[in-house]
This record gives structure tokens, sequence and C-alpha cells, in this order.
């Protein structure tokens, strides 16, 4: 019996902690929306964002069960795309695009891989987000023979790093929206 109440606990205390953790991760896709406010982004509020987001989905992929290898290594591969903007700043606006890409296409393969290890509404929210940050990846590479141009001539313009601001904030808000799911179906199972 005490075994149980202890169970039905932890799963009390590791559904809210999963709530926490995607509040913060939203909270951190507003912030990087947020980020044009001028004409260029600072490599270290970049970075900042990347780091934070995945030192909190790494936290939040330790409570997850079979997924746990794969959502900690999402969220690796998040903070050390932070870390690559924050030790290798570039003066150039597409040196930061490209590892941004990086980014998406491993978080894509590995939240891919992820979606057979979960059921139900989970696997839907992974493969989700998946696709998501795999379509970002595209959209970021097609956008690339465009904004050339539009960097050779005009510079990086106001409209260009919008753009790159909400591809950020796109990953970060499906990823926190997935958090509040896993958080929500912890919640079920203790019931």
């Amino acid at each position: 019996m005490a075994t149980q109440a202890h169970h039905a606990w932890s799963e009390v205390t590791r559904a809210r902690a999963l709530r926490i953790a995607g509040i913060m991760i939203i909270l951190i896709g507003i912030a990087a929306a947020l980020l044009p406010a001028g004409k260029t982004i600072s490599s270290d509020m970049i970075g900042g964002l990347l780091i934070a987001s995945g030192l909190i989905e790494t936290l939040a992929g330790s409570l997850r069960f079979g997924t746990r290898p794969f959502v900690m290594a999402a969220g690796i591969v998040t903070a050390l795309a932070g870390l690559l903007f924050i030790t290798n700043p570039e003066t150039h606006f597409f040196p930061r695009v490209w590892p941004i890409i990086g980014w998406l296409l491993i978080r894509s393969l590995i939240l891919g891989a992820a979606t057979a290890e979960t059921s139900g509404s989970v696997r839907l929210w992974t493969a989700f987000s998946a696709v998501v940050d795999f379509l970002l990846a595209v959209l970021l590479v097609a956008g690339l023979s465009i904004s050339t141009i539009v960097v050779d001539v005009f510079g990086p313009t106001r409209e260009l790093i919008a753009t790159f601001a909400w591809i950020l904030a796109a990953s970060f808000v499906t990823n926190g929206l997935l958090q509040l799911q896993v958080a929500s179906c912890a919640e079920q199972t203790r019931g």
C-alpha cells in the first residue's frame, strides 16, 4: 500500500516537473519570437536560448521512460548547438543559419526515432515535433537561395532576421507542447 502511494506521488511530481519544463520551453520560444527587435541577433542570445532549452529538455527527458535516451539526446544536441553559437560567433548571417539547419535536422531524426518507442498522443506529438523541425530545416535551406541575393544586396534585413527568430520560436513552442502532452499522459496514468 505504501509503495502504491509513493508511486502515485512520484507520478504527480514527474507530471508537474514535465509541465514546468514544457511551460519554460514555451516561454523560451516566446523570447525567441521577440528577438528581432534590432537589425541583428546576437550569437550570445541565440546560444543562450538554445542552451536553456536544451538543458530543460535534457532534464525533462531524464523523467521519461521508454524514450529517455532519445529525448535526452535531442536536448543535448540543442544545448551543443547553443554552445556552438556562443563559442564561435560569426559576423555574417549565413554562417549562423547552417548550425540551426543541422540542429533541426538532427533533432528531427532523433525525435523520429523516438516515435517508435511511444504510443498514443505522445507518439503523435513526438512525430509532430520531428516533422516541424524537419520542415523548418527545409524552409531554411529553401530560403537560403533567395536570402543569399537579399543579403548580398541589402545585408541581413529585418524580415530575414525575423524569419530566423520565428523558426527558433516554432521549434521551441512545439517542443514545449510535446512536454505538456507527456505531462498530461503522466497524470492520467496515476489515476
